[in-house]
């Protein structure tokens, strides 16, 4: 049924790196949510496992006292969508999550996985980019922080060595304090399927001056990595809060976004609905901000 070689449980971060570094053919498994179905497919077949499920480090979630909060990358998408404090601060991000898979996918899938896994079509990967994360790795010696942007190598391709694992998505106080955010996730089926196109929307606006001060676009399945669109986010910057701003973003977006054929979807229908669904987010981000209430 699962043909695996090896099985070994680590119980603390420094455990899971040396039987990394000792055995080099394994695979880190946590909820096993995608690699038990590659095992079971034959991709990985007669590969060993390290277990990082039981390490308490690894889970939840804290906000740090400047602000900084802390997701452990063992933490379920159910714990993220349910918990206060990404409730009160990024609910976005719980938002997000809880539009992966199904109930049973939800609370054994992890953050962590999800990332690691390299996968365009992740739901959570448009938010944490739009939120500026940062990646916690550890190595068993003095470790290393990147920029999410930075991880994402190509398709299922992600930075990290042998011996290092992911312990902590990191979101900064001054990525998220004052700012609102919105996923919109486009699939042919309204549950359990990935996503044909996604887009992950994060604005500050001031709203005495009706202007967007700030605005961050991030898509998912637009590009061979998640796809943050820096030239429309460079033009809208500074603009009134109007009509005439969303319909700069949806020609914007349409110009800036390189999708590719597929068997979900054609380019030509991914540009079109991506012009859409960044207008809308945006405009939801501009509603939480409490303006756009004409």
């Amino acid at each position: 049924m699962y043909d695996i070689e090896n099985y070994y449980n680590a119980s603390t971060i420094e455990e899971a790196v040396r039987l990394l570094k000792e055995h080099p053919d394994t695979r880190v498994i946590s909820g096993g949510s995608d690699v038990l179905i590659k095992i079971r497919e034959g991709k990985m077949a007669g590969t060993s496992l390290v277990s990082i499920r039981d390490i308490k480090e690894l889970n939840g979630i804290t906000k740090k006292e400047n602000g900084d909060i802390y997701i452990g990358a063992g933490t379920t998408f159910s714990h993220i969508t349910n918990d206060p404090v990404i409730q009160e601060n990024i609910p976005v991000l719980g938002e997000a999550v809880d539009q992966v898979g199904g109930p049973q996918i939800r609370n054994i899938g992890t953050i962590g996985g999800n990332i690691c896994n390299g996968a365009v079509s992740a739901d959570s990967a448009p938010t944490v980019f739009s939120l500026n994360a940062l990646l916690r790795i550890e190595d068993g010696n003095n470790g290393r922080t990147v920029p999410i942007r930075d991880f994402y190598l190509g398709p299922g391709r992600v930075d990290l060595k042998r011996g290092e694992i992911l312990t902590h998505v990191i979101i900064p106080a001054k990525e998220y304090q004052g700012y609102h955010g919105n996923y919109i996730k486009y699939s042919m089926r309204k549950a359990m399927d990935i996503a044909t196109l996604s887009c992950s929307v994060v604005s500050k606006v001031n709203t005495e001056k009706n202007i967007l001060e700030d605005v961050r676009i991030t898509f998912g399945v637009a590009a061979p990595v998640p796809f943050r669109c820096e030239k429309t986010e460079a033009a809208l910057k500074g603009q009134e809060i109007s009509e005439k701003l969303y319909e700069m973003t949806e020609q914007s977006i349409r110009q800036e976004i390189n999708p590719r054929d597929s068997w979900r979807a054609s380019r030509e229908f991914r540009m079109q609905i991506g012009g859409e669904i960044a207008k809308r987010a945006l405009k939801r981000t501009i509603e939480l901000a409490g303006g756009d209430r004409k």
